[in-house]
């Protein structure tokens, strides 16, 4: 059976802090994704037309730096899921084909591309799981909207699929909520993200202690603009877990996005202690400024 590897404003303008420079996920570690760093997480500038990002015309258009000897392998492995009749040889073109563009190029959409590939054909919870948490993570911190158009899309689309082999997998909702939260939610849709947050409820409402859930839910009042509802839930999940940076960067934005500038820099200043880190710390301290 096939695994894939193991990647790893103030009152009137929002400002939610993106953590993928502390935290060093593994998008970062293995692709050097270092674009805006520590940046705000807006939403992309919303445009009438929804936008596309063709995935295929993405992977020719990189073979252009493919020497001669790469594109030969690329082009034997290709060949190979085109003529391969057997899932499990297709399984393993596909699986190459990711590996490839991981290691050789550094280059994360067609490495996801195949990774989903492989996770689609292969049909099991695990590498379901692990393509559709692939793409939630890369959706989270991106600012292109056509790419997260499709990651999203891409990522809903392997959550639904792990759900209907595991039903009763409440990880996987709150990654199918996360996908309409993070992804076409902040996109600018108020419906999807109602979508997420009744995805998400459906996990809390069986258990409140979820605090998976209850985070997301948090940010699903934050982009909806439901602030204190997005205040309560962040308030739950730091009681359960102190020491969780991200819920009170999120808490501490929502305050400032509220218009309660104290509250906001209090929680702003916490969030530098459990931080510790100096350049995430004058980061803060530019935020504060513009609240006092």
């Amino acid at each position: 059976m096939w695994v894939g590897s193991n990647v790893k404003k103030v009152k009137k303008q929002p400002i939610i802090l993106i953590f993928a420079g502390l935290a060093l996920t593994a998008i970062l570690f293995f692709f050097g994704r270092t674009t805006e760093p520590k940046k705000i997480m807006a939403a992309p500038k919303m445009t009438q037309n929804v936008q596309s990002f063709n995935i295929q015309s993405f992977i020719d258009s990189s073979k252009i730096r493919l020497t001669p000897e790469q594109a030969l392998y690329v082009s034997k492995l290709e060949n190979g899921i085109s003529r391969g009749d057997v899932p499990a040889q297709q399984i393993k073109a596909f699986t190459s084909l990711a590996n490839f563009w991981k290691d050789s190029l550094k280059s994360f959409e067609p490495y996801a591309q195949y990774i989903y590939e492989a996770a689609k054909l292969d049909n099991s919870e695990k590498n379901l799981t692990f393509a559709a948490q692939l793409f939630l993570d890369a959706l989270r911190g991106e600012h292109d909207e056509a790419k997260l158009n499709w990651e999203t899309i891409t990522a809903i689309e392997l959550f639904e699929k792990a759900i209907q082999l595991n039903p009763e997998n409440q990880d996987l909702k709150i990654g199918l909520g996360s996908c309409y939260i993070f992804g076409t939610g902040r996109n600018g849709d108020p419906q999807q993200t109602m979508k997420g947050i009744q995805e998400l409820l459906s996990v809390v409402k069986k258990d409140s202690s979820n605090m998976k859930a209850q985070f997301v839910l948090g940010v699903g009042g934050f982009v909806s603009g439901q602030y204190d509802k997005s205040i309560e839930r962040f308030t739950k999940v730091i009681a359960a877990q102190p020491e969780n940076l991200e819920a009170i960067a999120f808490l501490a934005d929502t305050y400032a996005a509220k218009g309660d500038n104290e509250n906001a820099v209090k929680w702003y200043t916490i969030t530098k202690r459990i931080a510790n880190n100096p350049e995430y710390s004058k980061e803060v301290d530019e935020r504060i400024k513009m609240l006092k």
